[in-house]
């Protein structure tokens, strides 16, 4: 698949910044990002494979009617937990 640019600019625009924002804050965004970067990709694509993440997040949260709580975050608990045990 190739980039869109038909689409909401402005939505791409906070997706991407909440994206990139969120890779200094939270353990299992940073790890999306580093596996990009790893992967070859340059930053802003790694910064868009990560806000495609974000929004599976968030769509979960849509359909669910709940708020993001990082407790009940299924991939970030297994990236912790991972973590905890490699240490």
């Amino acid at each position: 698949m190739g980039f869109r640019y038909k689409v909401d600019t402005k939505l791409r625009r906070a997706l991407t910044d909440f994206a990139d924002d969120s890779r200094h804050a939270n353990p299992w965004a940073a790890d999306i990002y580093r596996r990009a970067r790893a992967r070859g990709m340059r930053h802003p694509h790694a910064v868009r494979v990560l806000a495609r993440s974000w929004t599976a997040v968030i769509w979960r949260c849509w359909q669910d009617a709940v708020p993001y709580n990082p407790d009940r975050h299924g991939a970030l608990n297994r990236y912790l937990s991972q973590d905890a045990a490699a240490a």
